[in-house]
């Protein structure tokens, strides 16, 4: 058995309920988890708080606690302190050894799928910041996050490469060609839109889907002959699978149009280190 720490910090909108901050808190670490076919087991929590509010305090617990029983991971243990809001959490999961899911395995002819429908969360974010009520759904993506643990599970024996999609699709997709030594052809037109998106030219929906972020589903590939499987894995879990493109033998990404058109985009994703308002592409 081999078992694999994970940290990550998310910045969250103002007025966030502190419900949504604790799953969300824990959601994004389990999402590391299910992008490496992972079972959940413990995880530790370092609390930072400005003061000692019993009702925020609770509300944020519950919010966690909630996703812990149904992701089956217990609490192990932590800190908590005075100071400006912080949330830290490491999650530990289990996978039989030589069974993870790693980023390096794609092979030219492969098949590039994505789960669910990328966009909503950063399309709900856009909206906040310009003053604009988001549609429900949107903001459930951006505030709860579904980890997809059950998806990973089933890819364990048969995705050749898994990330899941924090900094933007085109750059975790990115990832895995770097660190598998390939390239991809990705159809715009293939990609699986929001109900919320659906009305909006693609030039202008492109960038929210591709290097929005904040999804937490999952972009993996698959042999070509493993696609009939997708539709019963899809059933089972319980989301949507799409394949929106093919691994490539050389190291360059490829976005197409649906007529053939070569798309070039003004972002790649979310990049941890840059300065506010600097260009990210």
């Amino acid at each position: 058995v081999c078992v694999d720490t994970l940290v990550a910090g998310v910045h969250f909108p103002a007025d966030t309920p502190p419900a949504c901050i604790g799953h969300k808190a824990l959601a994004v670490n389990l999402s590391d988890l299910a992008a490496m076919g992972a079972e959940p087991a413990w995880f530790f929590l370092a609390l930072t708080l400005p003061s000692g509010d019993r009702k925020w305090l609770d509300a944020f617990a519950e919010g966690m606690a909630s996703l812990a029983r149904l992701s089956r991971i217990a609490l192990a243990g932590g800190d908590m302190s005075s100071g400006p809001l912080s949330v830290t959490v490491t999650a530990i999961g289990r996978v039989d050894k030589g069974t993870a899911l790693l980023r390096s395995g794609a092979c030219a002819g492969d098949l590039v799928v994505v789960s669910g429908t990328p966009g909503a969360a950063a399309h709900a974010l856009q909206n906040l910041q310009a003053s604009v009520v988001p549609e429900t759904s949107d903001l459930a993506a951006l505030e709860c996050p579904d980890p997809r643990l059950a998806l990973g599970r089933e890819l364990r024996s048969l995705a050749t490469s898994c990330i899941d999609i924090s900094d933007g699709l085109m750059a975790d997709l990115g990832h895995i060609l770097e660190q598998s030594g390939v390239g991809a052809d990705v159809e715009l037109g293939n990609l699986p839109c929001p109900a919320s998106l659906e009305n909006i030219a693609g030039p202008e929906r492109w960038p929210i889907q591709l290097a929005g972020g904040d999804d937490y589903e999952l972009c993996f590939t698959v042999p070509p002959d493993a696609e009939g499987r997708l539709d019963a894995i899809a059933r089972g879990c319980g989301v949507e699978l799409t394949v929106i493109g093919i691994i490539t033998d050389d190291d360059v990404l490829v976005l197409r149009t649906a007529d053939g058109q070569l798309y070039e985009p003004a972002r790649h994703g979310y990049r941890h280190f840059d300065s506010p308002g600097e260009d990210p592409a």
